[in-house]
């Protein structure tokens, strides 16, 4: 199984049981990273146009803002928070140039209620597979203390069901829907967990995923 450890304000730490990977998301966001396609994830517009995003958003660990940047130009107020500097001026770079009005800002996703904010939804590209089993229940406690009662968290995460193992070759922890029905099996809700695909710079048709909608009781 893989474990993610902060080793820096920059780096995960990724073991498994035949190898140890460092991974430097600074680094890689000085580049253009694998997962950012500079356009909002198919599975959010979907979202957004079905009438399922509402009111303020919160986008956690949203990389350089595609997704945070798309809604807000849909007209909602949109925060969006990654611990990686580089992501962050690049999201913001980009705000200033589509002239949208969205606060970025380098935060760990594992203490939200510093932000002192409580918004009507949350959504998650990428971040909840990469936490470790330890790490899962504080993040689940940090996401209720700024969303709003009967406020909805979507999670796009990578599935069980994509080939291949963990590690920087073949990219992040697998999630199972029973890990995500048991993370959130206490004052949340799960409304679905449907199959879906994360698109990828690498692969045009994309990895397999699971897109999950849950309610905060």
């Amino acid at each position: 199984m893989a474990q993610f450890q902060t080793c820096t304000e920059h780096t995960f730490i990724v073991s498994t049981t035949d190898r140890v990977c460092i991974i430097d998301f600074n680094s890689i966001y000085q580049g253009d990273a694998p997962w950012d396609i500079s356009r909002p994830q198919k599975e959010f517009v979907r979202l957004e146009e079905a009438g399922e995003i509402v009111g303020s958003v919160l986008d956690v660990g949203c990389g350089t803002g595609e997704n945070a940047l798309f809604l807000s130009a849909r007209g909602h107020e949109v925060w969006g928070i990654d611990f990686t500097s580089n992501a962050i001026k690049k999201a913001r770079d980009k705000a200033t140039e589509r002239n949208l009005n969205v606060t970025f800002l380098t935060r760990n996703v594992l203490d939200l209620h510093a932000l002192g904010r409580v918004l009507d939804t949350v959504i998650d590209s990428g971040l909840f597979h990469v936490f470790s089993d330890e790490e899962r229940p504080l993040f689940v406690t940090s996401l209720a203390s700024v969303l709003r009662r009967h406020g909805t968290y979507f999670m796009l995460c990578l599935s069980e069901l994509e080939p291949g193992s963990y590690g920087p070759r073949y990219g992040p922890r697998r999630v199972t829907q029973a890990e995500i029905r048991n993370a959130f099996s206490s004052s949340w809700h799960i409304n679905y967990i449907r199959q879906a695909r994360i698109e990828s710079r690498r692969l045009t048709e994309g990895t397999q995923a699971w897109l999950s909608s849950i309610s905060k009781e």
